[in-house]
């Protein structure tokens, strides 16, 4: 098991600029989501402690990733299942074990997160799910997506859907980029993603 590299920060130890961030995320949506890092009383865990240190950026950071999560135009089924598409992709484990619940509480089929967490297309996907799949899996493997899987993304979500759904996969590819440098734990009892030979 790896170290995680950047320390939990007592909140007592925090400066004032750290402390505005903390406040701003333990006072905003998240705090409202049951089990997450920003709900739970004390340190920040999560990317959350690794944003303390640039306040200013984290700030930023955080909001951003608030409205990506509470006011997409993506149901929130379908944007979790682009983050966990996202986490898989980057091996984030922690992300990972924190969105694939939330994936299945929003409603996703177990089979699909299976599925993925294996590196395996699902089979069992709506077509609403199969749009966000592609289109997700596209963007992180090619670097963009084709003409036809942008035109069935369009003609689905509009340009506003789109928008979010490339909002969504880039973000989360920062947030696991933080998390993975970090080398940020598992709760106790976690299991990682399985090691996938690419």
């Amino acid at each position: 098991m790896q170290t995680q590299r950047f320390r939990q920060i007592p909140v007592e130890s925090l400066t004032a600029e750290q402390r505005a961030l903390y406040d701003a995320i333990k006072s905003g949506p998240r705090s409202a989501v049951k089990n997450s890092a920003a709900a739970k009383p004390g340190p920040l865990g999560g990317p959350f402690n690794v944003l303390l240190r640039s306040p200013e950026i984290g700030n930023i950071i955080q909001s951003l990733g608030a409205a990506i999560r509470f006011k997409s135009s993506i149901p929130a089924k379908l944007n979790e299942l682009a983050i966990i598409i996202t986490a898989r992709h980057w091996d984030a484990h922690y992300e990972w074990q924190a969105h694939h619940r939330l994936a299945l509480e929003a409603g996703l089929d177990p089979a699909i997160g299976e599925d993925i967490a294996q590196g395996r297309r699902p089979v069992k996907m709506s077509e609403d799910e199969a749009i966000v799949y592609d289109f997700s899996r596209e963007l992180h493997e090619t670097h963009g997506v084709s003409d036809a899987t942008y035109q069935r993304a369009l003609e689905r979500f509009g340009e506003h859907g789109v928008m979010d759904l490339i909002a969504v996969n880039g973000y989360y590819g920062l947030v696991s980029m933080i998390l993975n440098v970090d080398r940020t734990p598992l709760p106790e009892g976690a299991k990682p993603l399985p090691q996938l030979s690419r």
